[in-house]
């Protein structure tokens, strides 16, 4: 995904993957050039962070029980609620989306850089069959049994989806010296687009 943008980066480009595939190394690999990265799961936990819109409306849509004792939101139960059930992945989307899609441009617009990463790893969405190295490293990054990780992969698109869908693809399953070098190509071609667009 690349996009002009009026304000703050001349070039906007789509940084995602599934779960556990590596988006967070390479977005540092990024930002370790000199790129700006906005993460768009971060703004999502900052818009249901405690005394915000967000988290009353989750509230007010699925109860109480979506709340920890401190009034913190509880996101394993959360998670638990909405990747068994699609009509309530949908509902809570619908209700936090708006949200994080304007509080991403507003970080966005704040940028004074040739070009920026948005981390977005729900860009292309369907249903699939997830990797066996993919469903390992979830398991293990957040400690969850396979029935949840798998709930978690198949609301996400597939490889292949993925990979028909990117204007780049950055392949990660090599050293991390092969990953450098494919992120610092990147980079430089990410800043001649930038630097072609006039505003």
């Amino acid at each position: 995904m690349a996009e002009d943008l009026g304000l703050g980066p001349r070039l906007l480009v789509g940084l995602t993957g599934g779960i556990a595939s590596g988006k967070s190394l390479v977005g540092a690999l990024f930002v370790k050039l000199g790129a700006a990265l906005v993460d768009t799961d971060v703004v999502a936990r900052e818009v249901v962070a405690r005394g915000e819109p967000g988290l009353a409306a989750v509230t007010a849509a699925f109860g109480p029980t979506v709340l920890l004792p401190s009034g913190e939101l509880n996101r394993a139960a959360v998670r638990a609620l909405v990747f068994a059930d699609d009509a309530k992945r949908r509902e809570l989307e619908a209700i936090l989306h708006p949200s994080i899609r304007a509080r991403t441009l507003a970080k966005l617009a704040e940028l004074e850089i040739p070009y920026a990463l948005v981390v977005v790893p729900l860009l292309v969405e369907t249903r699939f069959r997830p990797e066996a190295a993919q469903l390992d490293r979830l398991m293990r990054r957040d400690a969850l049994p396979r029935d949840e990780a798998l709930a978690m992969l198949r609301a996400q698109a597939d490889r292949a989806t993925r990979l028909k869908a990117a204007h780049d693809v950055i392949d990660n399953s090599g050293t991390p010296e092969a990953t450098r070098r494919q992120v610092e190509q990147l980079h430089h071609r990410y800043l001649e687009l930038a630097a072609q667009r006039v505003r």
